[in-house]
């Protein structure tokens, strides 16, 4: 392949720019992308609890179908980080003939699969609803899941290579045009779903309908995003769909593909024991508390995100002290961020879960809920930021157990054993367990990675000492 001169100013940014000072930059459009992203995530949730006649219904409708959504965004996260963090170490390397054919090969991949979950999506939707639905579910709650589902999945494509092109942009340093277009969706949805849910009495297809909207809004604005400036051209000549590319892609991508997709999991599961233990409002609870969760976490995830293209770049570049830097400046803020906000959300749990659905029964069950979550929800910045680092740096078996271990490995078996004896309390208390288990899986691998970069530093050191 060709090698290419590294002088450029990407380059120097990226290499050059003082890495906190860096990672902020970077970091700013990421948290704001997320936030708004977070936001607009539970603006169904919330206006849809604002219907008059069967709210909590709907709200467990748009809970139990939280899975499939959970899934596109995992497989368009696997296309967007594996195509995204090897063409940025590509970039740091010099090659931007690799990266190019990564950029494009990787759009082209989440395209295809995009269409085959839209079309089969579809025709299977109603076994699909029949699987995720729990055994006491009203006929009426399962009939809003497939109206809401059917939507939803049309704008599956477009969901999945907006995520592409976004994560591609930010592992290139452009993370400005990458905030721009979720931004804009984002407030294109906000901005439909009262209109289309309440003013035109739509309901719950109101809320997909505005959310698809948003969705190819945001597609647009990427694409032609992608198309300005020192950013990697998309092209069908480029494309290179080989065994080469599809494993660069998996070994990058896998750790985001387990992580959402397990997401999606663990949220069957969660919807099910919640439905067997407290019924509908306990599975309208607890979609309240997963999705404000995922709202707060999201700023810490943004702020991961200013620091992967960092790792990946500075890691190709062969910078490892700058890796090693970025990792503890993101541990050590994000968790005394995370402190702020767990503070918070004991405090104030009733009334953040009465914001989204005004029902006593779901109060009480949500505010437990997110208290429980809220006492270890710090440890997560470990958690994030050495899954992030793993992924970036190409530590594709790493990075998959790590991205596994919250909602999967360590979440199922306890999923599937606490409520048999906790009964609700059980289902209220399994995230909390699974975080602190998965904290325990992480430290080890996280002090492994970091010895060899700082191994890694003090050879590059001693080897420039004697030239």
């Amino acid at each position: 392949m060709k090698t290419e001169g590294k002088k450029g100013n990407r380059y120097e940014y990226m290499t050059k720019t003082p890495v906190e000072k860096l990672i902020i930059s970077l970091a700013i459009p990421t948290i704001i992308s997320m936030l708004v992203t977070g936001i607009y995530s539970s603006a169904d949730t919330y206006f849809i609890g604002q219907i008059h006649n069967d709210a909590t219904k709907a709200t467990a409708a748009v809970g139990l179908m939280f899975p499939v959504m959970a899934i596109i965004q995992a497989m368009g996260f696997m296309f967007g980080h594996g195509s995204g963090n090897f063409l940025s170490r590509m970039l740091g390397a010099g090659k931007k003939e690799e990266a190019s054919k990564m950029a494009s090969t990787g759009f082209a991949l989440a395209l295809i699969v995009g269409i085959i979950i839209a079309v089969f999506g579809n025709i299977f939707i109603n076994q699909i609803v029949g699987f995720l639905a729990s055994k006491d579910m009203s006929v009426k709650t399962t009939e809003m899941a497939v109206v809401y589902g059917r939507i939803i999945l049309i704008g599956a494509p477009f969901m999945m290579c907006q995520f592409v092109v976004n994560n591609q942009l930010r592992y290139q340093g452009s993370a400005v045009y990458a905030m721009v277009g979720l931004l804009t969706g984002a407030i294109i949805n906000i901005f439909l779903d009262p209109i289309l849910i309440l003013l035109l009495d739509m309901g719950i297809m109101g809320a997909a309908i505005a959310t698809v909207i948003g969705q190819v809004i945001s597609f647009v604005i990427l694409i032609v995003g992608s198309m300005t400036g020192e950013n990697i051209k998309l092209r069908l000549s480029d494309v290179a769909i080989n065994r080469y590319y599809i494993t660069e892609v998996i070994n990058g991508g896998a750790p985001s593909l387990f992580r959402q997709g397990l997401a999606s999991v663990a949220t069957i599961l969660l919807n099910k024991a919640a439905g067997n233990a407290g019924g509908e409002a306990a599975i309208a609870a607890m979609s309240i508390v997963t999705r404000v969760m995922m709202l707060l976490l999201s700023s810490l995830i943004g702020f991961g995100q200013g620091y992967q293209p960092v790792c990946s770049f500075n890691y190709g570049a062969g910078l490892k002290k700058r890796v090693k830097d970025g990792y503890y400046f993101c541990v050590k803020w994000g968790t005394i961020f995370l402190i702020c906000i767990a503070v918070l959300c004991f405090v104030y749990a009733p009334s953040i879960i009465g914001f989204f659905r005004n029902d006593s029964e779901v109060i009480k069950i949500g505010a437990k809920a997110l208290r429980f979550q809220a006492v270890i929800f710090p440890i997560n910045s470990v958690i994030i930021m050495t899954n992030m680092m793993l992924q970036s740096m190409g530590k594709g078996i790493k990075a998959s157990i790590t991205s596994s271990a919250r909602n999967g490995i360590c979440f199922i078996p306890v999923i599937l054993i606490l409520p048999h004896f906790l009964g609700l309390t059980g289902v209220q208390m399994t995230q909390p367990l699974a975080d602190t288990l998965t904290l325990l899986i992480t430290i080890p691998f996280a002090v492994s990675e970091l010895k060899k970069l700082k191994e890694d530093t003090k050879a590059n050191a001693k080897s420039e000492e004697t030239v």
